[in-house]
Formats: structure tokens, C-alpha cells, sequence
């Protein structure tokens, strides 16, 4: 026994030595790869705005960069996407988080283990699919209760959206809630307060900081994505308000250029990376408004 010991001792000491080098790499290349795409991000748009004005990126109403005149204001595209991702909130918020308190602190354990997985369906389903769902049968619908809305518009492919990130709240806020001890839920009961009072009062409160990360993760999900709003919402940059208008998100517009048919080089070519580079400040500015929220409200149980 002490002889295989000695043999296999080296076999040990060369495995502890190259298993930390390699989680090393492979914590270098996430790194490298998150830096080389914010190079390539502000490189493309340093090289737009020595064309175009930033101050009539953020102020001018009109987006045309593909048209005659041309004009390169960001703010139709930035309130299509925002419309959007509001429109999703209103679903995915209320929705997500009360499936969330119910499968924490009401399903029984059979209820959730059918629920849980059907909910997490969602999750598996492609982008595409949600989008000609949303087109084929969520605007006929809403067109039904609207008779004037636009074929392409923001309603619809905020309501799809909103449904596809309801998974995302609804799991990850499950799992702070979870993670609040018992001990809690007891001395909660113990003064006589109900299972509603107790889930609303003392579970969501103390699972802030996890709910509030669902929440931020699930609306960047639903400020990144794609194929919903290039299918449903439409191909038309618009500073509007009203939901049942065609719009366009950031992320459409960036799909149309990528189709292959502008030139690479060209200022229409460069502003993918502008608007992509908003996107990514967009995003970044929210999850760094959650940090904040997380740390403020985080709760440390022993």
C-alpha cells in the first residue's frame, strides 16, 4: 500500500501542478475575449465619429443613414428599443416573480417539479419561433383589439419578449427565496403572520438583492434580443411613444446592415458598431445600477 502511495505520488504532483495552469488559460481567454470585443467596439466607433458628430448622434430625431439625406440620430432606435423592453417588463415582471413566491413558498413539491420544468421550456425555445408567434398570432389578435396597429409593431413584440424572458425572473428568483433559511419562515409564523404576509414581507425582502439581479438580467436578455423585434416590430426607425407603430430596435438595425449589401468601410457600415457600442453602454449602466441595489440590499445569513 505504501509503495503504491510512492508511485502514484508524482502522478499527483504533476496534475496539481498543470490543472491550475490550465483553469488559468481558460480564465485568460474569457478575459481576452471580453477585451478584445470592447477594442474592436470603440475602435469602429472612434473611426465613426471622426465622420459624424457625436452630438448629432445623441440629439438628432431622425435615423437615415442608409437613405439620402442622410442623418445618424440614435434616439429612434434607442426609444424602439427601450418600448420594447418596457412592454416586456409589464409581462415578465409580474408574472415571473409571482410564479416565483408560488413555487417557493405554496407548490408542494409534486406541483413544482411539473411546473418548474414546463416554465424552463420557454427558455429552450429558439428566437426565431417567438417571433413569427408573435407575428403570425399575437398582432393578429391585438389587431382584433386594435384595429388601427401597424402589421410591424412594438406591442406585440414587447409582449413576446416579455414572455420569453418570464423563465429567466422566475428561476433565478426562486433560487434567492430559497436560499432564505427556514428559520426565518418560523419565527415569521411564530408571530402570527399569514403565508401570504410572510412570503411578501419578510421572504421577498430579505431575497432583494437575488430578485432585483433576475430582474436586470432578464430586461438586458430582453434589450439584446433580436430575431423577436427584426420579425415583429418592424424595419422603422421611429421617435415615437405609441406601441402600435412599426419601430426599430438597436439590435434590428444591426441585423439589416449585416446582411451583407453595405459596403465594409463605408459610414454606413461603421455606424453597426456605433449603435452597438450604445447598446453595450446601455447595458453595462444597468448592471452596474444592480451591483449597486444588490450591495445595498444584500442580506448575509449564517
Amino acid at each position: 500500500m505504501a509503495i503504491r502511495d510512492i508511485e502514484n505520488k508524482p502522478k499527483v504532483n504533476i496534475l496539481e501542478t498543470i490543472i491550475p495552469k490550465i483553469l488559468f488559460l481558460f480564465a485568460l481567454i474569457s478575459i481576452l475575449t471580453t477585451v478584445g470585443i470592447v477594442f474592436i467596439l470603440l475602435f469602429e466607433t472612434l473611426s465613426f465619429f471622426r465622420e459624424v458628430s457625436f452630438i448629432d448622434f445623441i440629439t438628432d430625431p431622425k435615423w437615415t443613414p442608409l437613405f439620402i439625406p442622410k442623418h445618424f440620430g440614435v434616439l429612434p432606435l434607442l426609444s424602439g428599443t427601450l418600448i420594447v423592453t418596457f412592454i416586456a417588463s409589464l409581462i415578465a415582471i409580474p408574472i415571473g416573480l409571482g410564479s416565483a413566491i408560488y413555487l417557493s413558498e405554496y407548490a408542494p413539491d409534486r406541483v413544482r417539479a411539473i411546473i418548474k420544468p414546463i416554465l424552463e421550456i420557454l427558455a429552450g425555445i429558439p428566437t426565431i419561433v417567438y417571433g413569427y408567434f408573435a407575428l403570425t398570432f399575437v398582432t393578429p389578435v391585438l389587431r382584433f383589439i386594435f384595429p388601427d396597429m401597424d402589421i410591424f409593431n412594438a406591442l406585440s413584440a414587447g409582449i413576446v419578449v416579455g414572455i420569453m424572458i418570464i423563465p429567466m425572473i422566475s428561476s433565478l428568483s426562486e433560487d434567492a427565496m430559497l436560499a432564505v433559511p427556514n428559520s426565518i419562515r418560523a419565527a415569521a409564523y411564530g408571530l402570527g403572520s399569514t403565508k401570504f404576509e410572510v412570503a411578501t414581507k419578510v421572504i421577498v425582502p430579505a431575497a432583494l438583492s437575488g430578485i432585483v439581479s433576475s430582474f436586470v438580467l432578464a430586461l438586458s436578455r430582453a434589450i439584446g434580443e433580436t430575431m423577436i423585434v427584426t420579425i415583429a416590430a418592424g424595419g422603422t426607425p421611429k421617435l415615437t411613444l405609441n406601441p402600435l407603430e412599426s419601430i426599430q430596435t438597436m439590435t434590428a438595425y444591426i441585423v439589416q446592415v449585416s446582411l451583407g449589401d453595405t459596403p465594409q468601410g463605408s459610414i454606413e457600415y461603421k455606424t453597426i458598431f456605433a449603435v452597438g457600442m450604445s447598446l453595450f453602454v446601455l447595458t453595462l449602466i444597468m448592471n452596474l445600477i444592480a451591483q449597486y441595489i444588490t450591495k445595498k440590499y444584500r442580506e448575509e445569513y449564517q
